[in-house]
């Protein structure tokens, strides 16, 4: 270990250089689609460009092997989910030759910050070696080992695009992945570690009951375009059962496994397939009009990305209950499929650069952090 840690060491002085770097990052999300991955240019502070972007869909034998992963802990994970995920990985993030460090999030299987702490599957040192390349990875524990929750991380560089964007004013943007999160964001404020930048917390499940839902009563991945909600009724009584949770009652920042609701589909398993669907869409929105009522004050729209954004019925139920406009990113130039590979090219350059990627506003963590670990390629393969 001792070896390995002073080899990290003088990559990290290498690559903390000033000026830009060209940095890839990789997402697998809760939802199980696929791996996302994006280049952009930043010196850590600023978005100083966007590059190309990617996208390896997972084949049905690894996502049934990455599901059966849920909840696990190091050692309990399948066999073989970890070199599925590698390769996954690799054959994908191979097709961007620009990139100078690549930020690996890996697969999360399983997330208690404040008991057995948090767990991404994936080794960036053998994803390094793959690649030929530095990687940076592990981005959640040192946050979780200093008391934070973890989680929310993209927030930084929301901080980042609110600034890109040149708003003047707070602005919330919502991820609607397989668990939602809020962020609010005073870009007056230059640094997003610093008091009153940043406010940003899980608001509950998003996609992930849905689509656990239409997997297993009508083998399709997810209710596309809201078709199926669409034709259905909101079931109101299990709205407000939900909204019993107690996570709801927590302050904020905060976050979630995705299973920590449990069984969400089987808050509906009396309803038939449309109304079911129909409620657990309203679910995710009464979720995040629940999340709204914690930001320092109401942003007058909601800035949306991740898949949720294209569901218009999703959309629709979000702006009814919100009582304010919920739009994609892509109305201000931003990208929603990959703005969570984006986040993490962007921290990937702040760990090399040794500053925070995470505070008080986004993880709870007493004072502000840098998090993940360096690990570098061997140096006669790189660009070879």
């Amino acid at each position: 270990m001792g070896a390995r840690q002073g080899k990290e060491k003088t990559m990290s002085q290498v690559l903390r250089a000033e000026g830009p770097l060209r940095a890839l990052g990789a997402m697998s999300g809760t939802s199980l689609d696929g791996v996302d991955a994006a280049v952009i240019d930043t010196d850590g502070q600023d978005i100083l460009g966007f590059g190309r972007s990617g996208y390896r869909a997972y084949g049905e034998a690894e996502q049934a092997l990455l599901r059966a992963g849920f909840g696990c802990w190091p050692g309990e994970e399948p066999e073989g989910a970890q070199a599925a995920l590698h390769a996954a990985h690799a054959a994908l993030l191979a097709d961007f030759p620009e990139a100078e460090v690549v930020g690996f999030h890996g697969q999360t299987l399983a997330h208690d910050p404040h008991g057995r702490g948090t767990f991404q599957l994936g080794d960036g040192e053998v994803l390094a070696e793959m690649l030929a390349r530095p990687v940076v990875w592990d981005f959640r524990s040192a946050d979780v080992a200093a008391g934070g929750e973890g989680a929310p991380l993209a927030p930084f560089f929301h901080h980042a695009c609110a600034r890109w964007i040149g708003a003047r004013q707070p602005v919330a943007f919502l991820n609607l992945g397989g668990v939602g999160n809020l962020t609010w964001v005073d870009p007056t404020i230059a640094a997003p570690e610093a008091e009153g930048a940043l406010l940003s917390f899980d608001t509950g499940p998003a996609n992930a009951p849905l689509n656990d839902l239409m997997q297993a009563r009508r083998g399709q991945e997810v209710d596309r375009d809201g078709a199926l909600a669409g034709q259905g009724k909101v079931d109101e009584a299990v709205v407000q059962t939900f909204l019993s949770h107690p996570y709801f009652d927590r302050p904020a920042p905060k976050s979630l496994d995705r299973n920590e609701f449990g069984d969400t589909t089987a808050l509906v398993g009396h309803l038939d397939d449309a109304d079911a669907a129909a409620t657990l869409t309203a679910l995710c929105a009464a979720s995040v009009a629940a999340g709204l009522r914690r930001m320092p004050q109401r942003p007058a729209r909601l800035l949306v990305t991740g898949g949720g954004r294209l569901n218009p019925v999703l959309m629709a139920m979000i702006g009814a209950r919100c009582d304010c406009e919920a739009v994609a990113v892509e109305h201000v130039g931003l990208d929603g499929d990959m703005l969570e590979a984006q986040a993490f090219a962007y921290l990937a350059v702040r760990v090399l650069r040794g500053l925070p990627t995470s505070c008080a506003g986004t993880t709870g963590v007493a004072h502000p952090v840098s998090g993940g670990r360096i690990s570098p390629a061997d140096p006669l393969r790189r660009r070879a």
